[in-house]
């Protein structure tokens, strides 16, 4: 006789743990679909916001060879440099005469590029005045002398010797800092290094971590 407690029947799968799994896999298909969209997203938004600088970059760039400025712009971040000679006497923050003719014709067209279009002026937060040297010298010195030569063109920006129709406006966004020898080449002086630079500081970039870095300074001294 067919003895029926010997026969061992498959375990089968319980229909609601397979249900279970159905519902973790679609969980799991639904949240790889979220995380691809925002990525798409985040893509576009990005290119959008990239459009317009780059077109304020290029109107710089054009603006200073039409209007024969004698400066260099950066093609990827719209940086300005104008090297200290122009501006200053060595180891000096007054400003020359013939800085201050310098920046009678700069500044009035760089400042009238940054509000000709209202997408630039929404772009940029910031118009940030770098003073830079070379490695030679003392560290504090230098320090303190690129932080005097950026305070002394903002000064002269925003005074009764320069005029021009968006001053007021300028006036919103510029900020002076001193980065002394941070960015300069430490293995020999190079006058590439002396130098003022207006940088562009774009929406949604971190500012908190720029000030941070300016005011770490004194911490990393050599």
């Amino acid at each position: 006789m067919f003895d029926f407690n010997s026969f061992q029947q498959e375990p089968e799968i319980e229909e609601e743990d397979s249900n279970v799994l159905l519902s973790i896999g679609d969980l799991m298909s639904g949240l790889l679909m979220i995380f691809a969209l925002l990525f798409v997203t985040v893509l576009v938004q990005l290119k959008d916001r990239e459009q317009p600088r780059r077109v304020l970059i290029g109107t710089v760039v054009g603006a200073m060879k039409a209007n024969n400025i004698k400066v260099e712009v950066n093609p990827e971040t719209g940086d300005v440099t104008i090297q200290d000679k122009i501006l200053f006497d060595q180891d000096s923050d007054e400003l020359k005469p013939e800085g201050k003719i310098f920046l009678n014709q700069f500044i009035p067209e760089y400042s009238r590029v940054i509000f000709s279009d209202p997408s630039f002026d929404k772009e940029i937060t910031r118009v940030v005045i770098e003073g830079h040297t070379s490695s030679t010298g003392d560290y504090d010195s230098n320090l303190e002398l690129s932080l005097l030569r950026s305070l002394s063109v903002s000064k002269f920006i925003f005074s009764n010797e320069l005029n021009f129709p968006t001053k007021s406006d300028l006036r919103q966004k510029i900020i002076a800092a001193g980065r002394g020898e941070m960015d300069a080449n430490q293995q020999k002086d190079d006058a590439k290094d002396r130098k003022v630079t207006f940088r562009f500081q774009f929406r949604g970039e971190d500012s908190l971590q720029f000030f941070q870095e300016n005011q770490s300074l004194q911490k990393n001294k050599p």
